[in-house]
């Protein structure tokens, strides 16, 4: 198998990511949750992700591509690092309307979410996995395991701590192959439930 590039994504990369995303959370359970019906959620997906990627994590600096043999995204990784903190207020702002055409009624869901992550976000200094994605063309060929392995080897580097919430069960073991470990269960009042997972720094 050819080595899968890797390479930091830039601000013009905000489409482009959020396909992979929509295409890569299209059976999410908290996604599938928020917009029950699978048109609405194909539909709302590329905008919500577009949103979240322009206005909170690509504007961080910190967020990853990486990129089929053709040049295109097969998997995309959203980070923030820990000297970012929390987004401003006026860039929480600028996502609402995204927000809204991506979720419309349900984005009452969406924000119910949003509160229940914030909640229960640690406070320490850490490196924030906040959404990890393949294309379904290429899931199992590696694409998530590049993007992992590249930016966990700066965490490394830095001695920092790192930490994901995942939407999917299926998904904790594969964390856990990366140093992840589950720290509770987060429960949506009406719906499926969220494990956070702290990787230690080393």
């Amino acid at each position: 198998m050819a080595t899968i590039v890797v390479r930091k994504a830039a601000r013009h990369d905000a489409d482009a990511a959020a396909r992979t995303l929509a295409a890569a959370f299209q059976h999410d359970p908290v996604m599938s949750w928020i917009l029950p019906d699978p048109d609405r959620r194909a539909a709302g997906l590329p905008r919500f992700f577009a949103t979240m990627a322009r206005h909170l994590f690509l504007p961080a600096d910190a967020s990853d591509l990486a990129l089929r043999p053709a040049d295109t995204a097969g998997g995309v990784a959203l980070w923030t690092p820990p000297h970012r903190g929390n987004p401003s207020t006026l860039a929480e702002l600028r996502t609402l309307p995204g927000i809204w055409r991506a979720f419309g009624r349900r984005a009452l869901a969406g924000k119910q979410v949003g509160d229940l992550l914030k909640k229960h976000h640690p406070t320490e200094p850490h490196w924030y996995l906040a959404m990890l994605g393949s294309a379904p063309d290429v899931r199992g060929e590696g694409y998530g395991s590049a993007l992992l392995h590249s930016r966990l080897d700066r965490v490394d580097a830095e001695h920092a701590v790192a930490y994901l919430e995942s939407s999917n069960p299926v998904n904790v073991p594969y964390y856990e192959r990366f140093g992840f470990v589950v720290t509770g269960e987060l429960r949506i009042p009406g719906g499926p439930a969220l494990w956070p997972m702290l990787r230690a720094a080393r």
